[in-house]
């Protein structure tokens, strides 16, 4: 096979089902205005609700969801001129890609997913046919664009190995270097931000407690409280980062620190060293308040005009599938199925 030069291109999405967390944004939305400002890749961003549907979701909680996510999106940073943005559903081509690769994928493929064994755990067969196939979904809106590049967390690193699984198999299978072998974009500051109430867990937008999680949505006294409340242990800050191993719930508090300001957790412990927690916790806080207000601000004035925000995301679908649709029709040509004109 001849190889195929793509243009350099990333894609990535969040799921809608639930508020955006201080997780969301340092884990994704701001590497994704970090990738957008590069101006090295072509971006497309989506808030992936048809993903949403893997679990039961209320149909107003998910309509108001989406526009949330989008909101936090541009109030992130993400422009709507510069990158493109739109909900998953509004582009079909996702859907109808995500079938030919079930046909592609393989069953063991699916079963090995680690996301598989934890949502569906001992109820397997009450698990949603929806929720096992997730993965081939997520490679449907990945290759659907021939994207080369991905920002993932590490509980996603499975799923883009399955993509590119997906994508050596098809080009194997047809002889065609067709689909690009997408490369994973892992790290940064706080990459992985935990719970607040269990330094062990990820922080999640679906926990049970609202404590465990400072949401884009909070206000400035919301964060405060949470932040005083997180859980920590009873000892100081020590010297040194690597001294906060066995401590996860102080480590997760520096990480946090760090993330927001942009440097590394080996940074952050040089100022903060041997700092108790009546002294670090405020000043965590006024640092989140400080990056997180704007962002808090400007969500609400998008949210207070839904009907720009459905434009928006309008918009962006248009011009997503100017890039889709091609790419499926090359892919329908290329595994023989006849399609109309």
């Amino acid at each position: 096979m001849t190889a195929t030069a793509f243009t350099p291109r990333v894609f990535s999405g969040i799921q809608p089902s639930g508020g955006l967390t201080l997780g969301n944004y340092l884990g994704a939305l701001r590497r994704f205005v970090d990738m957008q400002d590069a101006g090295t890749h072509e971006c497309i961003f989506c808030v992936v609700d048809l993903h949403a549907l893997t679990t039961w979701q209320a149909p107003d909680k998910l309509h108001a969801q989406t526009r949330e996510a989008a909101a936090a999106f541009i109030a992130a940073g993400i422009d709507p001129s510069r990158s493109i943005l739109f909900n998953q559903a509004a582009v079909p081509e996702h859907a109808q890609l995500a079938w030919l690769f079930n046909c592609v994928a393989r069953m063991g493929w699916m079963r090995r997913m680690t996301q598989w064994k934890d949502k569906a755990g001992k109820n397997s067969e009450e698990a949603s046919l929806g929720l096992f196939a997730y993965p081939a979904l997520m490679a449907a809106d990945i290759l659907a664009y021939h994207a080369t590049h991905v920002p993932v967390g590490e509980d996603q690193k499975q799923h883009l190995e399955l993509t590119r699984d997906i994508a050596a198999k098809f080009n194997h299978d047809y002889g065609q270097d067709f689909f690009p072998i997408t490369e994973p974009v892992i790290g940064g500051p706080a990459a992985r931000v935990m719970s607040l109430r269990d330094g062990t867990k990820k922080m999640s937008k679906s926990d049970p407690s609202d404590m465990s999680r400072i949401n884009l949505s909070d206000d400035a006294d919301t964060i405060a409280q949470k932040f005083r409340k997180a859980r920590t242990d009873p000892e100081p800050l020590p010297e040194t980062y690597g001294e906060l191993k066995d401590r996860p719930e102080a480590r997760n508090l520096v990480d946090i620190l760090a993330g927001l300001q942009g440097r590394t957790s080996e940074e952050v412990m040089g100022d903060v060293a041997g700092q108790g927690w009546g002294q670090f916790k405020p000043y965590l806080a006024e640092v989140a308040v400080e990056t997180l207000g704007p962002i808090t601000t400007e969500m609400n004035r998008l949210m207070a005009d839904p009907a720009e925000i459905d434009r928006t995301l309008g918009a962006g679908a248009l011009r997503a599938r100017e890039i889709a649709s091609p790419i499926l029709a090359k892919t329908m040509d290329i595994m023989g199925i006849v399609r109309s004109v």
